[in-house]
């Protein structure tokens, strides 16, 4: 076995243990763990891995439905900050700066912020905010701007409304990496789709298997064997399309087209495929101790979430036209 395929199997182990233990996981853990330095060079504390390995945990996290700030707060702010200066990308790497990423453009008139976007991945308790503004990135105190938490059915995100009215920035960085930014983002919820699409099937299978009806099995039954089996061809489909686009990000090439592709594909499939596995559960999957509908409602917010499935393909066609 390759040490790259062993690194991917103790990150994933260990993901696995630190998620199992509570739904709810603060970010103290997430810096111990080492996950939010993962991409950052390893000359400013980081382990200077790739977009593969942090696909890896939220792949995991999406597995869990587990309530962090991983998302906005280290997967798209080190991509953010890929033109920061060192002690930025230092601070992602210790925890000691909380982000999060605005990933719609502010105007920066006379050197100051203006706009409004909602719903922003963990901005709510961040240290400072990093907009996108045209040709940069906005270094910006959350005290200079406005945010207001936003309620949604999926209670294990914590998503908000920035507002900047003349919001002055610490620094605006040139940077071009925009469209990298958001296509980390579309890319970063289909993986996160793919990780709930796998445990409810994971989860199914083995319900099935131990629920009895009429003497057997209910995973006997040729309806539950099509049901399980449609589930599993939607996730194989939906893997190779999130594994195209990780790797497209990871190598830093365009990756609007295979990006718009997974998510467009994967995020209604993990919510088709919650769906079904509430009703393979039977009476037991309605209710709240079978936890199901967490996973439903990630995988429902998941599936708008940057970007709504008409609108990747929209996206697809202008690309292709």
């Amino acid at each position: 076995m390759s040490t790259f395929t062993e690194f991917h199997d103790e990150l994933r182990s260990v993901a696995n243990d630190l998620l199992a233990k509570d739904r709810e996981v603060d970010w103290s853990v997430l810096v111990d763990a080492g996950w939010t330095g993962l991409e950052v060079p390893e000359s400013v504390g980081g382990a200077g891995a790739t977009f593969t390995e942090t696909a890896l945990i939220l792949r995991q996290i999406g597995g869990a439905a587990s309530a962090n700030h991983y998302l906005g707060s280290a997967a798209l702010a080190v991509a953010a900050l890929q033109h920061a200066p060192g002690e930025l990308l230092a601070a992602v790497a210790d925890g000691s700066c909380r982000f999060a990423v605005v990933t719609d453009l502010f105007d920066t008139a006379s050197g100051t912020l203006t706009g409004r976007s909602e719903f922003v991945p963990d901005a709510v308790g961040a240290d400072r905010l990093l907009i996108l503004v045209d040709g940069g990135v906005a270094v910006v105190p959350a005290s200079a701007v406005t945010v207001t938490a936003q309620p949604v059915v999926d209670e294990t995100r914590t998503l908000a409304t920035v507002t900047a009215d003349r919001a002055v920035p610490e620094m605006i960085m040139p940077s071009d990496c925009a469209s990298a930014v958001r296509d980390r983002a579309t890319v970063a919820i289909a993986v996160d789709s793919l990780g709930i699409a796998e445990q409810m099937l994971t989860a199914t299978v083995d319900y099935v298997k131990m629920r009895h009806q009429f003497g057997r099995p209910i995973g006997s039954f040729q309806a539950v064997k099509h049901a399980c089996a449609d589930m599993l061809v939607a996730i194989e489909v939906a893997r190779q399309l999130v594994t195209d686009a990780v790797a497209a990000i990871a190598e830093g090439a365009d990756a609007a087209i295979p990006a718009a592709m997974a998510k467009s594909y994967t995020c209604p499939a993990a919510v088709a495929i919650a769906g079904k596995a509430m009703q393979l559960h039977g009476g037991i999957g309605y209710t709240w101790e079978s936890g199901i509908h967490a996973y439903l409602k990630r995988a429902t917010l998941n599936r708008s979430l940057f970007g709504s499935p008409a609108a990747q393909r929209e996206r697809l066609s202008q690309r292709y036209h």
